[in-house]
């Protein structure tokens, strides 16, 4: 049997990337302005990460300095992401998904060394990382897919992500099939080939697009 390829966002999709950033604003501006900071987060980084220039260290440090933070906080949040959590279905839908016999692979906005601790964290093993600062593109750029054709040899079979702008826009533009992790029970803008709220029954998921 040839092998199955499913590749994943990281940051949202398998770790909580929003709950993270949150518990870092609250704790450098106050919880009373953390929300109103995680939404002016969500419209500099992607103005941040355009050109593809910045490692994602850089990325997070310049928001934070964008955003105001004091003296000596401007680092706050590269470095609290090495302890944010997995999502808690997410350990035991990957193992499962890796016993149907699925190859995985990550593919994500970030730097090595962030994201091999946070696959430390996920505790199950991936096949693949590709990571922006090393192929100097961020999603929706497609680099990470084509590196990833590079490596792997072919298109993955199924690309999951939280996010319809960076990953499930470009899945349809390259045609590939998608799961879309609707944690945040958004509208969709591009169309994912399947939809659900978690990774609950991810293996079945994994069927039934492929």
């Amino acid at each position: 049997m040839a092998d199955r390829w499913a590749t994943f966002d990281c940051y949202g999709t398998l770790i909580d990337w929003n709950g993270g950033i949150r518990a870092e604003l609250a704790r450098v501006f106050g919880e009373e302005r953390a929300d109103e900071q995680l939404e002016r987060y969500h419209e500099l980084e992607p103005e941040l990460e355009a050109d593809g220039s910045r490692s994602y260290q850089e990325v997070l440090t310049e928001a934070m300095r964008a955003l105001g933070a004091p003296d000596g906080e401007e680092e706050g949040l590269a470095r609290s992401l090495p302890q944010w959590q997995p999502f808690p279905e997410v350990r035991e839908a990957l193992a499962e998904a890796r016993e149907q016999g699925w190859k995985l692979a990550i593919l994500s906005n970030t730097d090595r060394d962030y994201i091999e601790a946070s696959m430390e964290l996920l505790g199950v093993p991936f096949e693949l990382a590709i990571v922006a600062s090393e192929i100097g593109s961020y999603k929706p750029g497609l680099g990470h897919w084509r590196a990833f054709q590079e490596r792997a040899g072919r298109a993955p079979d199924v690309h999951v992500a939280a996010s319809l702008f960076h990953d499930i826009g470009p899945a349809n533009e390259l045609g590939l099939p998608s799961v879309w992790i609707n944690r945040l029970g958004e509208r969709p803008g591009p169309q994912p080939t399947k939809e659900q709220p978690d990774l609950t029954n991810l293996a079945v998921a994994l069927e039934e697009v492929a």
